[in-house]
């Protein structure tokens, strides 16, 4: 009896043990997502790294450094000490890859640095100082785009190779370095980028593909449509609509350079890009965290896929969109079953959004499971509601081990 007593003792020693080891951090413990939960981050005015939701993120990519005179830098030195704040928060969360992106829309001087061995050694060196410096796990080019003169930057037509041999250079040198190192890259989610990179071969050398599945259609477009759409839309899905003649022009215009125009989306980029090679595995999509809003839209069809008169609102951060229209009893949502995205209308301000609610990103994340993808990325968290039930906790939610 006596040795019955103690057994009894170790095993309620080691019930409360594992019931309460884990509790020091102030958050509750979460299972580990099963797919990449990524987010890119630019720093709030407010910073607070350690208010971030960390918890619910498998990989954050601070935003951004750039190519200046060669090398990797911040263009802003307060930048540094933002970096150091947000590394110390794996201490916390030892599981959580911190890395920094390189680049971001407009951001020149790629093509000069990956056009000659010596700008690529320079460069890649400056890379390797900086993961070093700054104990980073990895990091992420975002070159928008190569051999593409997207926003005036410089581009040849020797990009093509010249991104290989970038890639293939920065993964041997980050080989070198003691931490372990994670190397991606932000892809486009049309298909003329594909042309101008040997997916293939950078494949080899990289980790993951992040797909810049949002921004489908811009600001400057004539008509309203799904920026950031997951659903495969056909040309026969917008036939009947003002949306249509605008894309068979387009199409017309694209055939006689060689190119395809099409309806933009999730599903359709990412089977151009299993059908040309990308393994599964390394395919991450994105999610938008902020909206794109046109005003002067008719009512037809509740605004969709209806000329405009301009850009309401160049982008709007989510937080703002459920603050200001969400919330707002003149705009109503609308689900579109094709498209698998949301869409907000007021036909009293003839304004109409397309954007990325909790239910379009909860899809997007069963998307890459079932896809069995890398997972799934956004631009940026600053732009998330902090209310609890925010677009990462349902991207967080849907991606959670069973």
């Amino acid at each position: 009896m006596k040795n019955l007593g103690y057994t009894i003792i170790l095993i309620l020693g080691i019930v409360l043990v594992l019931s309460f080891g884990d509790r020091d951090t102030g958050e509750k413990v979460n299972k580990k997502a099963s797919n990449v939960v990524m987010a890119y981050y630019v720093p709030e005015k407010d910073y607070q790294p350690e208010k971030l939701p960390l918890h619910q993120l498998t990989h954050i990519i601070f935003s951004f450094t750039n190519v200046i005179d060669g090398e990797m830098k911040f263009r802003h030195a307060e930048n540094r000490e933002k970096l150091r704040k947000l590394v110390v928060q794996r201490e916390k969360y030892p599981e959580l890859k911190v890395m920094i992106a390189c680049g971001g829309w407009g951001a020149d001087g790629f093509s000069d640095m990956a056009h000659t061995q010596d700008n690529r050694e320079k460069f890649v060196q400056s890379v390797l100082e900086f993961n070093r410096e700054y104990q980073l796990d990895g990091i992420d080019i975002d070159w928008e785009y190569p051999g593409i003169p997207a926003a005036n930057t410089k581009a040849r037509p020797e990009d093509k190779e010249n991104f290989t041999l970038l890639m293939k250079e920065l993964r041997e040198g980050l080989n070198t370095l003691d931490r372990k190192q994670i190397l991606t890259f932000a892809s486009a989610g049309w298909k003329r980028y594909y042309n101008n990179v040997e997916i293939k071969e950078v494949m080899k050398h990289v980790d993951y593909m992040n797909v810049m599945t949002y921004d489908q259609i811009g600001a400057s477009t004539p008509y309203t449509g799904h920026h950031t759409a997951l659903g495969l839309i056909d040309f026969e899905d917008i036939k009947d609509t003002p949306a249509a003649k605008y894309v068979e022009q387009r199409r017309s215009e694209m055939r006689k350079r060689g190119f395809t125009y099409e309806p933009r989306s999730v599903e359709r980029i990412v089977e151009f890009c299993i059908e040309n090679g990308v393994a599964t595995e390394q395919i991450v999509i994105g999610a938008a965290f902020y909206g794109r809003a046109w005003k002067g839209v008719p009512p037809n069809n509740n605004g969709l896929y209806q000329p405009n008169k301009g850009s309401h609102i160049g982008w709007s951060a989510y937080h703002q969109i459920r603050k200001e229209f969400e919330s707002n009893k003149n705009y109503k949502r609308f689900w579109d079953p094709i498209a698998k995205a949301p869409y907000l209308y007021s036909a009293k301000d003839s304004i109409f959004i397309s954007y990325d609610d909790s239910v379009s990103v909860r899809l997007k994340t069963a998307y890459a499971t079932k896809k069995k993808l890398a997972g799934i990325m956004f631009w940026q968290l600053g732009n998330d509601t902090k209310d609890k039930n925010s677009l990462l906790k349902a991207i967080y939610d849907a991606s959670q081990k069973d």
